[in-house]
């Protein structure tokens, strides 16, 4: 995977970019177990299982659906909740997670509670 960091992003971005490119390198999805590939917006968390191998989305789940008056924290405790159960319906319990260079901190650490608790090993 190659990222070509521009001057215009500021340093965060292309800190975060660069740690992104360190992390796919070493992780990889499959059919069997897929990553799960955690995103966070502004004001939105998303969440994707993806097989790597045949460049396919399994599912994704986002909150976008859910109550906005919730803090940031409790919609990614919920989408965590929610890619869970939609996993087991895949029967997948077994996944690769990649928190896209974000800090295993806050809303990262919520959704990967959530997901854990409710059934995903990682």
């Amino acid at each position: 995977m190659k990222v070509i960091i521009k001057k215009s992003y500021s340093d965060r971005l292309g800190a975060r970019l660069a740690k992104k490119v360190r992390i796919r390198k070493k992780i990889k999805g499959s059919a069997e177990k897929p990553r799960l590939c955690f995103y966070r917006s502004l004001s939105n968390v998303y969440a994707q299982l993806i097989d790597d191998v045949n460049h396919k989305t399994i599912l994704s789940v986002s909150s976008l659906d859910f109550d906005k008056k919730a803090s940031l924290k409790d919609m990614a405790t919920q989408v965590g909740k929610l890619v869970a159960e939609k996993a087991k319906t895949a029967k997948i319990t077994d996944v690769v997670f990649d928190r896209n260079g974000f800090v295993y901190h806050g809303r990262v650490k919520a959704f990967a509670d959530a997901a854990r608790e409710n059934g995903l090993k990682f």
